[in-house]
């Protein structure tokens, strides 16, 4: 049994984590919640019980033996070190670690091996959302041969930029159906009916910094620097469920007929032959569908298929659950 503690435990991650824990029955001892200070003092429910928020400081994590970090990167460059200090396991969702030496960055179903050896405290880094839905539809392939570049053209749903963004989605929709005006706060632009780049940072090559993301971390998870990655990152209208258009392009010829085959048979991938982000909601598995063979590139070396998955899942919490179910199996 473990004594948890979820940092940002009221955001769109936050929550969707508790119910992850609550519903695979993780083996939990205590729970302790944080958040920002406007909602220190409210409750968060948790297996049929209230849970009191708490400010996230240094002191909350003493006792504690596994931490998720679910507030965002300057949260946990400041309070991580400190969590593992006083001897948890981190497992965060933000960027901040996902290219330090010595820190796992773990999709449980692509490369389990890299938390081999985590026997005590330290930071394991959730990969970002893309970068998992990605890799958890494409890595079965890689048993046909090796893949040496992905284009990747994702349709990221605004749970990605957090729950204000999805209640502004939902606010501009009837504000549209009410002939008023949209409110644009959160996310700068007229979402509804909309579609634009990703809010990222754009770099001086061009790149932002969700498509630089899924270059570095495939690159990273499958050990492989030399594996091409071209990624254009857009936001689209749809609440919760990001859609990928995979295009592969192998050292070897394939087939469509293996290709299925071998997707078939994966963990955490059910075939769907009209994967659709409103089908993928509230899904522990990505679908994947739309496999055919990408006439572009010659000598049937290339496969094209679509994948799409649940952001708030598999795309962050579950995949957080599913490593923290990983360690607990390893020690036990």
């Amino acid at each position: 049994m473990h004594n948890v503690i979820i940092i940002g435990a009221t955001g769109a991650v936050g929550r969707e984590l508790l119910g992850i824990l609550e519903s695979r029955d993780f083996p939990v001892a205590s729970l302790r919640a944080c958040a920002s200070a406007r909602s220190v003092g409210g409750t968060v429910a948790f297996r049929g019980e209230p849970v009191t928020l708490e400010a996230a400081d240094p002191d909350v994590f003493d006792g504690a033996d596994l931490a998720f970090f679910c507030a965002g990167g300057s949260t946990s460059r400041a309070l991580a070190p400190e969590a593992v200090a006083r001897g948890c396991t981190v497992i965060d969702n933000s960027s901040a670690f996902r290219h330090e030496d010595g820190c796992p960055l773990v999709v449980p179903e692509v490369n389990p091996h890299t938390l081999d050896g985590m026997a005590g405290a330290g930071i394991i880094a959730n990969p970002n959302c893309s970068t998992i839905i990605a890799l958890l539809a494409i890595s079965p392939l890689r048993a046909l041969g090796r893949i040496t570049r992905i284009t990747a053209c994702t349709y990221q749903a605004v749970s990605g930029a957090g729950m204000a963004a999805m209640n502004e989605l939902e606010s501009q929709a009837r504000a549209w159906a009410a002939g008023e005006p949209l409110p644009t706060e959160v996310l700068g632009r007229e979402a509804l009916f909309n579609c634009f780049s990703h809010e990222s940072p754009v770099g001086p090559d061009g790149m932002n910094e969700e498509e630089r993301k899924l270059q570095r971390e495939t690159r990273r998870i499958w050990d492989d620097d030399s594996v091409a990655v071209s990624a254009t990152c857009v936001r689209v209208p749809v609440l919760r469920a990001h859609t990928e258009a995979l295009h592969l392009e192998f050292d070897c010829p394939v087939s469509t007929e293996d290709a299925r085959a071998a997707l078939a048979g994966a963990e955490g991938i059910h075939l769907d032959d009209d994967p659709q982000p409103i089908t993928a909601t509230g899904m522990d598995d990505v679908l994947v569908g739309r496999i055919r063979q990408d006439h572009g590139v010659p000598d049937n070396r290339g496969l094209a298929l679509i994948a799409c998955g649940d952001q708030l899942r598999k795309g962050a919490a579950l995949n957080a659950v599913q490593i923290a179910e990983s360690l607990v199996s390893a020690r036990a």
